[in-house]
């Protein structure tokens, strides 16, 4: 039988290699998908109008936020996610989503239920996988959360070298990941988000929230990741 280790090793290549199909046309696809009436003239409106919102996407990482020349511990092997959590002296909240509502309108105001959100009424266009500097919208994160991905917050006044290790974490396996700088108010040093399908139809919001950074903190993001990616009610590759 195959080690958890080589299990793990397993799945991140099979994740690569459907990140690699899935490429831009892929990300047109989606973004063709969800714009209002379905059609390329009217996602073209629709961008434009959320660049010029302040919305857009964000800006990727340019090395100030996040620089590039960090590293991180490798993560323990964890019996399950509340191992993984109660070794980082991190917590888990689990949040019942009370609607899948797209918007139209990306200055319209939300009220999540919690800070950061992992559920709710999202912007139509989701955000991109990427590390950011600058973090999109966060309606745009929450519509990106629905779509199966991990979100990774993280206090910009960590110090450089904390940053710097998120950012390789990030870099060692990006499918279906996102890494921004917290702007909602939250607590935590760091914390990750994901939004399950289950129960259906609107799924629930689950939160890892860690007052403080440490390298046990990669070990509970992990354990995180693993269980919950892939996994939004509204899946997309």
């Amino acid at each position: 039988m195959a080690s958890r280790k080589e299990q793990k090793e397993q799945l991140r290549r099979e994740r690569q290699e459907r990140e690699a199909k899935a490429g831009e046309a892929a990300r047109k696809r989606r973004l063709i998908g969800y714009a209002v009436g379905g059609g390329v003239v009217v996602l073209a409106v629709v961008v434009a109008v959320a660049l010029l919102a302040g919305g857009g996407g964000g800006s990727s990482a340019s090395g100030d936020v996040l620089p590039d020349d960090g590293s991180y511990p490798e993560p323990r092997e964890v019996a399950s996610v509340a191992a993984g959590a109660k070794a980082a002296n991190c917590e888990l909240k689990s949040y019942p989503a009370k609607t899948r509502e797209h918007l139209a309108d990306l200055s319209e105001k939300v009220k999540y239920a919690s800070k950061p959100p992992t559920s709710g009424s999202h912007y139509q266009v989701p955000a991109e996988d990427n590390a950011y500097d600058d973090p999109p919208n966060v309606k745009e994160l929450v519509h990106t959360l629905e779509h199966g991905r991990i979100v990774i917050w993280f206090k910009k006044s960590l110090p450089a070298e904390q940053r710097a290790s998120l950012k390789a974490y990030y870099d060692e396996d990006p499918y279906q990941m996102v890494l921004v700088p917290d702007e909602t108010g939250m607590t935590y040093a760091v914390a990750a988000t994901a939004w399950n399908r289950d129960p259906q139809p609107n799924g629930t919001g689950r939160l890892l929230g860690c007052e403080r950074f440490s390298d046990d903190v990669f070990t509970a993001i992990e354990a995180f990741k693993d269980e919950h990616r892939s996994r939004g009610p509204e899946p997309v590759p």
